[in-house]
């Protein structure tokens, strides 16, 4: 990933400066959990390799104890038979099992010294993972909380919006009313006025009669 190098890196890393940094720290903690995991399973499989190898030393090393314990006695053996020669034999066989078990022995002291250094890192990397882990929590943790806070708002912005749609709805249903009324009102007088030209249209009728009237018994 690129992230980090070598081991010391990921040890020497500040988690929290790096996210405070990033432009997406939920992306970035999981490649940091990611690559930690993975450099603690390279760890673990060299931490098993040298085990294994300690153990063939160890027998190896229990091997040459024999050896050396068995070359002893033939010598003890053949000095008590007054074989010099052989006990001399002996003595050299027996010595170049002792330089074998040193040599061992130094290496099974190295490679201790290296297990313990690994238990230790391993134990820092597995510390520092569970950092990145509870950090990834938090952020998770605050991510939620955004979204419900954020859903809170929406939906009270919503209600205010509802709210407001249905004020205007009544205020529109007040308005229609009163338009109603108006063109009520006005219908209604309009009405009253035609009857009362169709009145005036009337009595004018029954005037030019009565004149025709006049006129006639006026004539006969």
């Amino acid at each position: 990933m690129g992230m980090f190098t070598r081991f010391t890196d990921i040890i020497n890393a500040n988690i929290n400066s790096m996210l405070d940094k990033a432009e997406q720290p939920e992306k970035m903690i999981r490649l940091i959990i990611q690559e930690m995991e993975e450099t603690l399973i390279e760890v673990r499989a060299t931490a098993a390799k040298h085990i294994a190898e300690k153990k063939t030393l160890a027998r190896q090393v229990t091997s040459l104890q024999k050896s050396v314990d068995y070359w002893q006695e033939k010598a003890e053996l053949a000095v008590s038979k007054g074989r010099e020669d052989l006990a001399r034999s002996a003595l050299a066989e027996k010595q170049k099992a002792n330089q074998q078990l040193t040599e061992l022995e130094y290496e099974m002291a190295k490679l201790e010294e290296f297990l313990s250094a690994v238990q230790e890192d391993s134990q820092r990397l597995q510390q520092k993972l569970n950092e990145a882990k509870r950090r990834q929590e938090a952020l998770l943790l605050r991510q939620e909380s955004a979204v419900v806070r954020l859903k809170v708002r929406e939906k009270s912005a919503q209600y205010n919006i509802d709210e407001a749609i249905s004020r205007f709805e009544r205020y529109q249903e007040k308005v229609d009313r009163i338009e109603a009324e108006v063109e009520a009102f006005d219908m209604t007088k309009n009405q009253d006025l035609e009857s009362q030209f169709r009145e005036l249209e009337g009595n004018e009728t029954v005037d030019n009669e009565l004149e025709a009237l006049k006129k006639k018994v006026a004539n006969g």
